[in-house]
């Protein structure tokens, strides 16, 4: 959704919310009941009707922008239905991930074998779920916050387990940017507690310099996955080896 048709959105919502109508827009225009359906359908408004609008309520055209900001609602996470969607589209999945990141509609034309038709298609998709705005020119705005997460044991999880887990771990970890650490131990409540707030705060980083990051072209930028796991465990291997003790 353009800036403008949002605007024009809200300026319809809140014209209702006060009781006004075409004809009372109308009458303050010096305009016919039609020519304002017809203006508000071409979204075709001189920033003096605009004002002249915006005085029939009593506001100022920034109080106008404020309110359609208030309304530009970012989302944190999808339904279980609109991952669901992406999980069962491969190409639809790259996509949403690519311009989770950053990329422009040119980086995925350029990197990957997805004709501009296929591209346009998938990105209207993800427009209508409300993941991105698809603006003229083809031109991306997202809509998720950069506290954006996917949902825990969600589909998208579940194709990653599925899919990907393994595949991410065929490495030998060896490389400077590489890193891999697996730790086992016994732990207090109290213990466990701060450290499950410290890996929480680990995740809050990666999503800062992520952000930090967007701005810069992608020669200078390089997929990175960081995975993690913490949870009581203990082997079962090892399990099949502890004695089993009858309460009388």
């Amino acid at each position: 959704m353009s800036q403008t048709t949002s605007l024009i959105s809200t300026l319809k919502t809140m014209l209702k919310s006060h009781g006004l109508t075409y004809r009372d827009v109308g009458q303050k225009l010096g305009l016919s009941e039609a020519s304002i359906k017809r203006l508000f359908a071409e979204q075709n408004f001189s920033l003096q009707r605009l004002d002249q609008i915006c005085q029939l309520l009593e506001i100022e055209i920034s109080d106008l922008v404020k309110q359609m900001e208030l309304n530009y609602q970012q989302l944190n996470q999808l339904s279980v239905e609109q991952e669901l969607e992406l999980a069962a589209d491969i190409k639809l999945l790259l996509v949403a991930f690519v311009v989770i990141n950053g990329w422009k509609f040119e980086d995925i034309i350029t990197w990957y074998d997805l004709s501009e038709t296929e591209i346009i298609q998938y990105l209207a998709r993800l427009d209508r779920i409300k993941m991105i705005d698809l603006l003229p020119n083809n031109r991306i705005r997202l809509r998720i916050s950069p506290k954006f997460s996917w949902r825990p044991n969600g589909p998208i999880q579940s194709f990653f387990t599925e899919h990907l887990q393994e595949d991410f771990l065929q490495s030998r970890f060896d490389k400077v940017e590489e890193t891999f650490q697996f730790l086992s131990g016994m732990l207090s409540k109290s213990s466990c507690d701060q450290f499950n707030r410290r890996i929480k705060q680990l995740v809050q980083d990666f999503h800062i310099l992520n952000e930090q990051d967007r701005p810069l072209p992608l020669t200078e930028r390089f997929g990175y996955s960081l995975f993690l796991a913490f949870r009581p465990w203990r082997p079962d291997v090892f399990e099949k080896m502890r004695k089993t003790y009858t309460v009388t």
